[in-house]
């Protein structure tokens, strides 16, 4: 099995139609024209049209997406965490 370094990620997106990426630690939402996902290096919003998860590794990092690609998008870094707290508060 192979590990997903710390503080490792990265992405490759050839013809706005297949996008690569690394270090992808978990998959928050998806759909044909938005997929949600955290990196290592925090929150990515991936936007655009008929949008697939093409391949996907949450053990090694890697997932591959597949549409017509618009937007990409970063958010904070330790969104999820701060999420995650305040929803544990709330149980």
């Amino acid at each position: 099995m192979q590990e997903i370094q710390q503080g490792k990620h990265s992405l490759c997106l050839e013809n706005r139609k297949s996008l690569r990426l690394t270090g992808v630690t978990d998959i928050d939402s998806f759909d044909e024209g938005q997929v949600l996902l955290y990196t290592q290096l925090g929150e990515l919003l991936i936007k655009g049209k008929n949008l697939h998860i093409s391949e996907l590794s949450l053990e090694a990092g890697n997932v591959e997406v597949s549409g017509d690609v618009w937007t990409l998008s970063y958010g904070e870094k330790n969104r999820k965490a701060k999420a995650s707290l305040i929803k544990k508060a709330f149980r």
